[in-house]
């Protein structure tokens, strides 16, 4: 009597993973399993002939399905091997729907990256050596990256922002250790502001007392400040500043793995390396491979330099309420004044045929200042007027592993508070010391958990001064609203109170108080402010209703700004973030 047991067989197969983060190879088991047609609660009686003919057929049914099996995985194992080699010769495709990126159809895996692109070029690649790009070149250099900077014009830049620096800003480059880039080229210390509204004025200085004595606002020529960061970032052994237009960013599989660039005789190139930081301005033709851009442009900026004269306040920048939009002044040198002039929307009077002029000395001269009137007027006569769009642009990325956007590619506000450069210099210091702990960049997964916290560490400063700078100029244009007009007169009258009504709001222009609870606080004590005034001495139904606009009108004003920058994001950052660079608790801390 034998009960007949099912035969079974196990062959493994071993199969290359193609995917991140690292080689693996995991055993795939195929059983083949032969049953017999009983009953096992029945004893099966049969002749020892008929036991080996079953033997034989079990082994056979057995040998069927192992050479089955083997030959479905050898089968397998070719197609995969085939794949690879052919996506490895085939050369690399510009990609349907996504411009400025080319992609390499290959099924590599990211831990093969210095096999297939030979070595790495840098540890990161910097596209654009504006005062983001030179900045972090110089700060990475000096952590012992291997750095390589690819921008398109390497002359000094001539630019008509991106001139005043707020105090917090010079503090982020005592942290970087790039202050004296603001040393020898004729800055002037800026200590505070003057705002100036239908012949009155008040003075809004930064609260400065704490600080050492060097620690003030600075206002320069753009390109000589760049030159310098430029300068001293390619003083570096490891840095490496090469001028060429980068086309493309390479794309493998997902993953940003460097650019194709176009150098000044015309040569295509291509530089490799595990992080690629895109910062090339607030004209650049890479962001939109790196994220949505919702780019408003709700003004323009007219420049002009006034020569041979002195501001009413020495060393203040000064902002007229003018009708229709804020005039700004502020000296980039010891003989040369700045004054911007914004004009709402984007159809300006024509330069060509004199329009601009006419529009300068009728519209804008008589609400200048008296000290600065004729030479304002020499200089609209000299000609040499430039324009510059200033954009709004909030930062929502898409999650792109190997590569990360800074500086104006990546986020813009109005240039009315001048906070771009403290912006970008705090991005900077927060992303230098978030990739500290990181050794390894070629270690995409890791990488892009630490880019991805990166986004929101940099919140709090940055959504403060967005949020500021753009609900200023809305506050600070002027509107036929008449409860617009009240919210504008009660935010000067607020300012000139003095104590906490000006040292708060200056505290978040300047950088040195960069909080987004004070931030709201401040802004709806204006309009408190002024709707109380409007109540007193007695309420009328008219004034009631413009006070109750008032309020509606402001948080009209800020809640769009703030919900574009994240709620979440912007006050809870902490909640917002993994701490992936945390060291791993000890054991027995638990």
């Amino acid at each position: 009597m034998a009960l007949i047991k099912p035969a079974t067989c196990s062959i493994v197969s071993l199969l290359p993973f193609h995917r991140h983060p690292t080689h693996k190879y995991f055993k795939t088991i195929f059983t083949v399993t032969a049953h017999r047609s009983t009953k096992h609660s029945l004893p099966v009686f049969t002749s020892e002939k008929q036991q080996n003919m079953e033997s034989t057929i079990d082994n056979s049914y057995i040998f069927v399905g192992t050479f089955s099996v083997s030959l479905v995985g050898f089968i397998v194992l070719s197609v995969l091997r085939r794949r690879t080699s052919n996506s490895v010769i085939h050369s690399r495709k510009i990609v349907s729907g996504i411009p400025n990126v080319v992609r390499n159809r290959s099924y590599s895996t990211p831990g093969e990256f210095r096999r297939r692109y030979g070595s790495a070029d840098a540890d990161v690649i910097i596209v654009g050596a504006g005062v983001a790009g030179a900045a972090l070149a110089y700060a990475l250099g000096k952590e012992g990256c291997k750095i390589r900077v690819i921008e398109r014009d390497l002359t000094e830049p001539d630019r008509i922002v991106g001139e005043l620096l707020q105090p917090g800003g010079y503090l982020k480059l005592i942290e970087l250790g790039l202050e004296d880039c603001v040393e020898d080229i004729d800055s002037q210390r800026v200590l505070g502001y003057v705002l100036f509204k239908d012949g009155k004025s008040t003075k809004l200085s930064y609260s400065l007392e704490k600080f050492h004595s060097k620690v003030s606002g600075r206002s320069f020529h753009n390109g000589r400040f760049i030159r310098r960061m430029r300068e001293k970032a390619a003083a570096l052994p490891n840095v490496e500043l090469k001028q060429g237009t980068v086309t493309s960013l390479v794309e493998d599989e997902g993953i940003i793995r460097g650019v194709q660039y176009k150098t000044k005789s015309g040569e295509v190139m291509e530089a490799f390396a595990p992080l690629t930081v895109v910062c090339d301005g607030c004209f650049s033709n890479l962001r939109r491979s790196l994220c949505k851009p919702q780019v408003d442009v709700p003004s323009c900026f007219v420049g002009l330099v006034l020569e041979n004269c002195e501001l009413p306040y020495p060393n203040h920048g000064h902002v007229i309420l003018a009708d229709p939009s804020p005039i700004l002044f502020y000296p980039i040198s010891s003989s040369e004044i700045r004054c911007l002039v914004d004009i709402p929307g984007q159809k300006l009077p024509s330069l060509r045929n004199g329009d601009m002029a006419k529009y300068l000395k009728s519209i804008v001269a008589p609400q200048v200042p008296r000290e600065l009137h004729d030479a304002f007027i020499d200089s609209v006569d000299s000609g040499n007027i430039k324009i510059m769009p200033n954009s709004n642009m909030p930062a929502p990325p898409v999650r792109t592993p190997g590569a990360l956007l800074l500086g104006d590619a990546f986020n813009m506000r109005h240039p009315l508070t001048g906070g771009g450069m403290t912006v970008a210099l705090s991005d900077v210091v927060v992303l230098r010391d978030h990739l500290k702990t990181l050794r390894d960049f070629t270690d995409t997964n890791l990488l892009t958990k630490y880019l991805e916290s990166f986004y929101t560490l940099r919140k709090p400063v940055a959504s403060t001064i967005n949020t500021l700078a753009g609900a200023l100029y809305k506050v600070f244009c002027a509107s036929p609203d008449q409860a617009m007009k009240e919210m504008r007169d009660a935010c000067f009258d607020y300012l000139s109170l003095g104590g906490a009504c000006s040292s708060g709001p200056v505290g978040l222009l300047s950088g040195l108080n960069p909080s987004p609870v004070w931030l709201v606080l401040h802004f709806f004590a204006v309009a408190v402010y002024g709707f109380g005034r409007l109540l007193l001495p007695l309420p009328t139904p008219k004034r009631l209703w413009i006070a109750v606009r008032l309020i509606l009108g402001a948080a009209g004003i800020i809640f769009p700004i703030i919900k574009a920058e994240g709620v979440r994001q912007m006050f809870f950052p902490a909640a917002s973030v993994v701490a992936y660079h945390r060291a791993p608790p000890k054991k027995g801390s638990q």
